[in-house]
This record gives C-alpha cells, structure tokens and sequence, in this order.
C-alpha cells in the first residue's frame, strides 16, 4: 500500500502537471493537493521528498496564476524546507532553481520584471558553471531548466527595455538548443524574441516573431502559451493603432478565460480590452473595462493594477466637463506609483496627463512646470506615449497664444509618427496608425482654419489624410503561406455559400472562415511590404495638373464642414454650416440607394424610395454644392471626400447631374494616380463571373467594343487566371457580384467561379492593370479609419497603382448596371474620358446607376 501510495501521487502529478499545461490551474491545484495526500501516505525516502517539493512549487506556480503570489509563496517556501532534506547537492541545486524559476515567473506575471530578474540568477550562474565542469555528463533536465530560465530572464529584461540583456540570453538559449537537441524550445524563443523586439519598438519584426511563435504553438499543442502570446501580440497591435481589430479578438476571447476561469488572463484581456476602446473614443466601454481589470489585478496583488487605472483614469478624463484639482492631483499620485513600481513609460504618460488636465484648467504656470519635471522620451517609448507628449507641447503653446509654436509641435509629431509608419508592412497597418496622430491632426487643422488661410489649409489636410496612399508598393515578393491561407478562405467561403443553399449548418463553417481570415490578415500585414513614400502633392503642382478642372475638399472640424476649392490657379476656403446633417445625409441617401437597386422592385416602391432619394440628394447639394457653384462654375470635379461622404456617388446631385467627377482620397492620391506610367500594350480584359442575370449580355455587347479583348467566362474565370490576366492590362472589366468587407477592408472581394478574388491578392500584381470597371455591387466602399484613412477593394487597386476604378459606392441591379456599363463603354471607344464617359452613363438614370470615377479620371 506505501508503494501504491507513490506510484499514485506520481500519477496524480502527472495530470495535474498536463491539465497545468493547458491553462486549467483550478483543476491542476486540486489534482496537486491530491498528490500530496498519496505522498504523505508512503514512507519517508529521497523519492518521496524530491517528488513533494516538485508537486509543491508546481502547486505554487498554480496558485499563483489563480491568486497571485501572497498565496502561492507557503507553497514555494514549503518547497525549498523539503529540499533542505535532500543529500545530493546536484539534486538539491536543480530543484531550488526549479523553485525559484516558478515563483520568478509568478513575480513577473504580477507585472514586476524588474524583481524577477534576481531570482532566475543564481540558478543561472550554477548550471552554467556545471555545463563548464561536468564535461563527459550533462543532465538533460539541468540543460532544460537552465534554457527555459534563461527564456524567462529574456523576457523579464525585455520587459525593463535591456533589450542587449534579453537578446544575449536567447542568443544563448539557441547555442544550447543546437549543442543539445533542445528543438521544443525554438517557439519560446521566437516568442521571447518577438516581445524583446516589441519593448524596443521594433513593431513590425515583433508581429513577425509574434505570428511564428503562435504557428509553433499550435503545431506544439500549446493552448496556455498561445494565449499569453496573442495577449503580447495583441499589444503590439495596440501600439500600431489596430485597435479595431484588437477589440474584437478580445471580444472573443473574454468569454472563453471567464469559462475556464483563468483570472490574471481574465484581467489582463481586460486591461487591454480597456486600451483598445480608449484609442476608438469609446470612453464609458474603457472605464468598465478598466475597472474590472483593476478588481483582479488588486486582489491578486499585480502592480498591473496601476496600469489600468491609467486607463480608467484618462478615460474619465476625456469625458469629465470641468476638471478638478483633485483630478490633477490623482493623476500625479498615479504617476508616482508607477514610477515606484519601474514602469517608467507609464509613469511618465500618467505625468502628462496631468499636465494636459493643468492645461484645461488654465492653470499654465503650473502645467509648464509639472512639464518640466517629466523627462524627454526614451528610445523605446511607446508611439500612442510620444504623440501624447507632442500634443500637451502643442497645447501649452496654443494657451500662451503662440499659434505658430502649436503647429510646430503638431509637425514634428506627425513627422515621428510618418517615420513609424514607413517602417510597416501592409496597407492596414499604415493606416491603422493615424489613430495615433488624432487629436493632433484635429488640433493642426483647426489651427490652419482659424487662420483663415486656405492654402495653409491645403497643406495641413494633405499632411493629415490618407498617408497610406503616399507609399509606393515594392516589388512582389511571392509568400506561399499567404497565397495558401487565402486559397483555404477561398475554399471555406465558396464552402459556406453551398451550405447555405443546401439549409445545412454553418456555425462551424463560419468560424473557420473567420479564423482563416485572421490568419491571412495578420501573415499580409508583413508580406505585402510597402516602399519608399511619394512626395506630398504641393498646391503648384495640383494647380498645374487640375487646369481647367477644380477640385474640392472636405473637412470637418469642430462640427463644421470646410470645403477648400482649388479652381482656375486659385485656392479658397468656404464654411458651409453644420456637419451633421451633411454626414447625415449622406449615410441615408447611401441607405435610400441601396433600398432602390433590386431590379424588379415595385413601381410603387421606386416611386417611395427614389423620392426620399432625391431629397436627400437635393439636400447634400443644398449644403455641399450650391455654396461652391461661384468658385468652380461647370468644370469638371475633383472631390476629396470626407467620412460618409466617400459613399456619395456625386452625379446623383442635381448641381453635378451630367457633369465629369472624380472621387480621390487626397490630392496626393489623385496627382499620382494622374501621373502614373500608362501601359504600354492595348489588352483589354473582360471578366464574368457566376450568378449574374445579366452578365452574358454584359460581355457580348462589351466584345463588341472591344474585338480584340480576352473573355474569362464560365470555368475559365478562376480567381488565378482573373489575376494572370489583371497584370499589366490597359483595361479590365469585371462583370461580377462582390462584396465590401467593412470590418476587415483588404477581404472586400469580387465572386468568381471557384470562390472569391480578395483585395488582399492584388497585392500579387507586379503591374496593376491602368483602369478597371467593377460593375456590380458596392466594391466603391471603404473602411474609413481616423485621419480619412480609407481602405476598400477599389482603394487597394488605388494604392497599389491603378490609374482609374469604376465602381458602384451602393447596391446595384444586374439589369442597370448592365445597361449603365454598356454606356460607359460606348462613350470609351468614342473616346471619351473615364470621368466624362461615367458622368454621360450616369445621367440617364442616376439613382439607379450610383457609379463613382475613383483615381486620376
């Protein structure tokens, strides 16, 4: 029976061990316990004491995950008086370094880096020496805790930003795994690797390291770590600005930890969950979210606490009406005690909000001073953390009247955060980051409208928007990851429609397209790599190419709509009134466009709809137009929209009715898109894809204009030769039903036969096609970020190259959109131009036809 009883505790180890490994400590602490009760039973011997101390500081490190270290220290201190008792002092060195190494990791978990470092040390110095003496013999198991101390001393050392430390400790850790085969450490090392790089602000080589880790992970079977890791990449994404997309990873995986009821993940998910929603303005969602997080943090005596009650506090700040001293004065305590707890950065951001709070209050003297005492920015100091700072500098200088100060500061801190963007990767990210230049972007914009100078105007809006159309995409790098994720997404897409047709299940289905599409997202976001960026258009440049055209654009500051008109060698700022019921507007007529498009709607109802159509449209006109019709008469239109407006298809106006208009994200976008190389060959490509009423006729009257055109119809319009054929065609027509992904933009995508063409495959093109005409649906539609960083199918096409897109901004019926682009292409081949062709194809119907000209015209 004594013998059973160890074998027993052996066994009952081994699960709690396995169930530790998979993240579900409660379960582990009770198998644990069990253990020792089998240990207790069997007779006294070194077997049975080495074994308790392993189950005790195991049962410590368990604790310690579910609550916090005050209750896991008796268990670790109950380890190292049993390992007293042992005899053999190799044995006795292990253990205590084993010991040590978990309770460490509880230190670092509780957020203290700084004072987990000293206890990984002196089991490190041991092995090392041992590894040094013990040249014919090493034990494996003192190999494997020395790595993973190591790993783990990386990671506390990354955390304190010595990144020089934390990388000679992994570079290390990689000498030991090739000189003892230790090939099931390689992801703890990526993973290591990826945080010490995101410390040291080197974002895009820790998404890298970050999205490689989590592969190994799940090859490895290693739920617990891949969790912690998302949580780390989750907030390298935040440092990017991809808060968006963190809320909802986040999103799906509260539910999940509160089940399996894993309180520091719960609580960390939390914090972050809070961050994400204060970079999106979502104030009261932050503060909940904060102060949840804090509730655990503070039980399990975490010092992270204070890093969500900066959030809580900033955002409470945001919303608060009059601000307090007392207010100030908690900002300051805050700052303190993170500075007390090495969270340096953090210290100092909890430090400037209090000046920014000193500043509303008018309080200067005191805001310069409490501002004097913060320190410059460390080289690893977070992005969100710089602009901060740049945009308090920009707002002390603006208190004391020094205009000129304020934009300043406001440059140089757009200029920080371009820097920053030029080292990223895809399109999303470039542009996510602009959430980060905010506020900073709304104060330099109203500066620049107060002064009433439109060039200044001019200048600061093509500093401010669309920065991610500035880069210049570099040449294709083929990554078969990529193209093979988005062949699965093809496949569980296409698979999800046939379930749907058939009335199966899709739940299942539906998830994995999700994931899928994560997957992809992410492994594009460092694939599709972007170069250097093109030279901001100046005033002299966009006045030079415009000529007899005007252009107008749009911007909203402090409620009021701006428009900045550039006609006949002239720049001029026109306020046009209250923005809201502009914005307003637009997104209703975009709702009455929609409602009108079905091909066979009841006249009744077309009389219904189009009339509150036409209201709306006569309204935007009333509000956007008219007020301009003195400065830009009857030429030809550039716009550059702002917000909702980027769905307005502009010929339904009754001003613009007829008239030739082109839609650009920025005067950059539209002078490069204008300059761009034409191709040198005449191929016309026209495209059909399934399902279309209409389609077959579509084509045959588009041959007809075009008899020397290639036709992909039927089998032979796959997503891989649409793509073969885009590159490098003069003109590309593509008859196909698609669809426009709001929440993840570059998934927008056109239906083909075997499934769906991404914008994120475009991307592939190593000449993107001059113009293209998307005739169905709403492929004209953006996602649009902070800073009118707007992102669709169209405007990959833009970003990538394409001179000109045509494209619907609404729903379309096969049967107009036909009708309409038959038009369009009569007018082409009589030679007219892109614009002036859609403006004559629209007029015939123009609620029926919402086309927009995007690009060059």
């Amino acid at each position: 029976m004594p013998a059973r009883a160890l074998e027993r505790a052996r066994e009952l180890y081994q699960k709690a061990w396995t169930e530790q490994d998979h993240y579900r400590f409660p379960s582990a602490i009770r198998l644990h316990k069990r253990a020792l009760v089998h240990a207790d039973r069997a007779p006294d011997s070194p077997e049975r004491t080495e074994l308790r101390v392993r189950i005790l500081y195991c049962l410590g490190a368990a604790t310690g995950e579910t609550s916090g270290l005050d209750s896991a220290v008796e268990f670790f201190d109950q380890a190292r008086q049993e390992i007293e008792r042992l005899e053999d002092p190799r044995l006795r060195v292990l253990l205590k370094g084993s010991a040590d190494y978990y309770q460490a990791c509880i230190i670092l978990r509780m957020g203290q880096p700084e004072q987990a470092v000293p206890w990984f040390d002196p089991f490190i110095d041991l092995a090392e020496n041992a590894l040094q003496t013990a040249l014919e013999h090493v034990d494996a198991e003192w190999v494997n805790r020395l790595a993973a101390s190591l790993i783990s001393r990386a990671l506390a050392n990354a955390a304190i930003r010595r990144s020089k430390a934390a990388i000679s400790d992994l570079t290390r850790v990689a000498v030991l795994s090739g000189e003892h085969s230790l090939d099931r450490l390689y992801p703890y090392v990526i993973a290591a690797l990826a945080n010490t790089y995101k410390q040291s602000g080197h974002v895009i080589e820790a998404l890298r390291h970050y999205e490689e880790a989590e592969r190994l992970y799940l090859a490895h079977d290693k739920p617990s770590l891949l969790a912690s890791s998302r949580l780390l990449h989750a907030e390298c994404l935040l440092m990017v600005g991809m808060s968006d997309h963190v809320g909802r990873m986040l999103d799906e995986a509260l539910p999940v930890l509160r089940k399996n009821k894993v309180s520091q993940d719960i609580a960390e998910v939390e914090m972050y969950r809070a961050s994400a929603a204060l970079m999106d303005d979502q104030f009261d969602l932050a503060r909940r979210m904060a102060k949840a997080s804090m509730r655990k943090l503070e039980k399990r005596g975490s010092t992270w606490w204070m890093m969500a009650a900066l959030i809580e506090l900033w955002a409470h700040a945001m919303q608060v009406k009059r601000v307090t001293n007392a207010l100030v004065q908690k900002a300051l305590a805050l700052s303190e005690h993170l500075a007390a707890n090495h969270l340096i950065d953090e210290a100092r951001l909890a430090g400037v909000l209090a000046v920014r709070l000193q500043v509303r209050r008018r309080r200067i003297a005191e805001a310069e001073e409490l501002l004097s005492r913060l320190p410059a920015p460390r080289a690893v100091t977070p992005l969100d953390h710089r602009m901060q700072r740049r945009l308090v500098l920009a707002e002390l200088a603006l208190a004391k009247g020094d205009r000129r100060a304020a934009l300043t500061h406001a440059r140089k801190g757009l200029d920080e955060l371009g820097r920053v963007r030029d080292q990223l990767g895809g399109l999303e990210l470039v542009s996510a980051t602009a959430v980060h230049g905010r506020e900073l972007r709304e104060l330099a914009i109203r500066l620049a409208l107060e002064s009433d100078d439109a060039r200044q105007v001019f200048v600061w809006l093509e500093r401010t928007r669309a920065q991610a159309y500035r880069y210049e995409p570099q040449e294709l790098i083929e990554d078969s990851e990529l193209a093979e994720r988005i062949a699965q997404v093809r496949g569980l897409g296409r698979e999800l429609m046939r379930a749907g047709l058939d009335g199966r299940p899709t739940t299942e289905l539906r998830n994995e397209l999700v994931k899928a599409q994560r997957e992809a997202t992410r492994l594009g976001w460092h694939s599709q790599r972007w170069g250097r960026t093109r030279p901001m258009a100046t005033i002299n440049e966009v006045i030079a190419e415009l000529g007899e055209r005007a252009m107008v654009s749009f911007v909203v500051s402090g409620g009021t709509m701006v428009a900045v008109v550039v006609a006949a060698g002239q720049v001029r700022m026109v306020r046009l009134g209250d923005a809201h019921d502009a914005l307003e507007g637009a997104q209703k007529l975009h709702i009455d466009l929609n409602a009108l498009a079905p091909d066979y709607l009841p006249p009744p109802l077309v009389e219904v709809i189009g009339g509150s159509a036409r209201r709306q449209a006569a309204a935007l006109d009333a509000l956007l137009i008219k007020p301009l019709i003195h400065l830009i008469g009857e030429r030809e239109l550039v716009v550059v929209p702002t917000g909702p407006l980027y769905t307005v298809p502009w010929g339904v106006l009754p001003s613009l009715h007829g008239r030739p208009v082109v839609t650009a994200p920025s005067a950059t976008a539209w002078l490069t898109a204008t300059q761009a190389e034409k191709p040198k060959t005449d191929r016309v490509l026209l495209v059909q894809g399934p399902s279309l009423q209409f389609a077959d006729g579509e084509l045959d009257r588009l041959a007809a204009f075009h008899d020397s055109a290639t036709v992909l119809a039927g089998e032979d319009a796959t997503a891989a030769k649409v793509l073969e054929n885009l590159d490098g065609a003069d003109l590309v027509h593509v008859a196909a039903h698609g669809e426009h992904e709001n929440e993840n933009a570059l998934f927008s995508r056109l239906e083909l036969v075997d499934g769906s063409l991404f914008a994120y495959e475009l991307g592939r093109l190593r000449k993107p096609p001059a113009h293209v005409v998307l005739s169905a649906c709403s492929l004209a539609s953006n996602r649009v970020r902070p800073g009118d960083e707007a992102l669709g199918f169209a405007g990959a096409m833009i970003a990538g190259g394409t001179r000109t897109v045509i494209a619907a901004s609404s729903k379309v019926g096969d049967e107009m959109s036909a009708a309409a682009m038959a038009d369009y292409h009569r007018a082409l081949v009589a030679g007219a131009a892109p614009a002036v062709a859609l403006a004559e194809a629209m007029a015939k119907d123009p609620f029926r036809r919402p086309f927009l000209c995007l690009g060059s015209g």
